[in-house]
Order: C-alpha cells, then structure tokens, then sequence
C-alpha cells in the first residue's frame, strides 16, 4: 500500500475537470498537492503554479517548483488534456499541433523531466508513482474522434514500455483508460462539436478510483476497472 501522508505530489491540469478532483483526494488522504494548469484556470494557494505545458520548458518548470518548494517529489499526476472533434480528413494543422503537444508531448516530457526526482524518492525509501490519463479511445479509436484517438493512444504506448523502464527504478507508471466522463472537457473541444454520447460516468467516482488506485498499489487501470 503507498502512504501518500506528506507524499509531495503534482498534479497537472489541476484547475479543474477530473484533475482539481484527483487532486482534491490526495489531498485528503493527507499529500502535499502541486497543482498546476494554465494560466486563467481557478488555481489558488502556495502550491498552485501557472504553466504552459505545450511549451517543451512548461514540464521541467513544474517539476522545479516542486522541488525548490518542497525539496522531493513523490508523484507526478497528469490530467491535462484537449479534446477535438470531426472528420479524419478535415483535421486542421493547429488541431493536430494541440492535440500532439497537449495530450502526447506534455505527459512524455513530464515523466522524462520528473524521472531523476522520482527516482531519488524510490531511493529513499518511499513508493513514487505517475498517472497518466489516457482514456477509453486509447483502447477503442473512435471515428469523427481519429486525431484525439491518436494523441491519446500515442500516450498509452509510451506509458506501456517506460512503465517497464521506471520500474527498474522504483517508480510505478500507471495508466488510466475511463470511459467518457463529465467533466466538461467535450463542451470546449478545440474543433468540432461532440457527438451525444449517451450516460457518461461521474468525475467525482473516477476521481475516487483514479486515488484508489494508487493508494492499493495497482499497475493499470483499463477501461473495465470503472
């Protein structure tokens, strides 16, 4: 079972949908959250920080704030994301950019730019996690969703084979794949307009198994788990 009592962990994408939920029970179960999003999101506190996460420094930039704040880092939390709707081939070229650098490069770089520190807390004897949140489309591509699809199943097979990676390390890398969720997200999509996806499940559950999970120790979180 992880301790998360005094764990520092950050959560990025923390101003809200399901990640100002994550991070909310963690906080409860008595970690020092890191909130980060960006900037005009509803962050406040010590601990909240604004950056861009499609800027390549953005990841780096976060995980030194935690660092010089708290001087560890114990978990990195990553529920950021964009959504785009429409057809295969009538994807923009700035669609495609912020669905890559969003819900792709930003998580790959956080992991890279948090690895040494995570490390470091294996190497002290605590449990270091990563979540990431790939969603249901990284199982099951969607069509009018391809390019989202995409970004989204890009994350999971880098999550896949640097989980294996980091835990030679001491560090668990676990991936979560909810089916659609309301949290808001599909109603400012970065083009297009969302289909009706009929009964969608509750943020605050997700959020609750998301934590849940990590607390337990599990290495994976598909689909079927919510």
């Amino acid at each position: 079972m992880t301790e998360l009592s005094g764990a520092v962990v950050l959560v990025a994408g923390a101003s809200g949908g399901l990640g100002s939920r994550v991070a909310a029970r963690l906080a409860e179960r008595g970690a020092t959250v890191v909130r980060a999003g960006r900037a005009g999101g509803a962050l406040t506190g010590p601990d909240a920080y604004v950056a861009d996460l499609r800027e390549p420094t953005g990841p780096a930039s976060l995980v030194s704030a935690a660092l010089q704040a708290h001087g560890r880092l114990d978990g990195i939390v990553v529920a950021a994301g964009v959504v785009a709707f429409g057809p295969a081939d009538a994807v923009a070229d700035e669609t495609l950019d912020e669905l890559v650098q969003t819900n792709f490069l930003a998580p790959v770089r956080l992991l890279r730019d948090g690895a040494e520190a995570l490390a470091a807390s294996a190497a002290d004897g605590r449990e270091p996690f990563v979540v990431t949140i790939s969603g249901v489309v990284s199982e099951s591509p969607t069509a009018g969703m391809a390019a989202y699809s995409a970004s989204k199943a890009g994350l999971a097979a880098f999550v896949s084979a640097a989980s294996r990676e980091f835990r030679r390390r001491g560090v668990r890398v676990l991936d979560a794949r909810p089916g659609h969720t309301e949290t808001g997200l599909a109603d400012h999509p970065v083009a297009g307009t969302a289909p009706s996806f009929g009964a969608a499940l509750d943020p605050d559950a997700v959020a609750e198994r998301i934590v849940t999970a990590i607390v337990d120790g599990e290495k994976d979180l598909p689909s079927s788990a919510f």
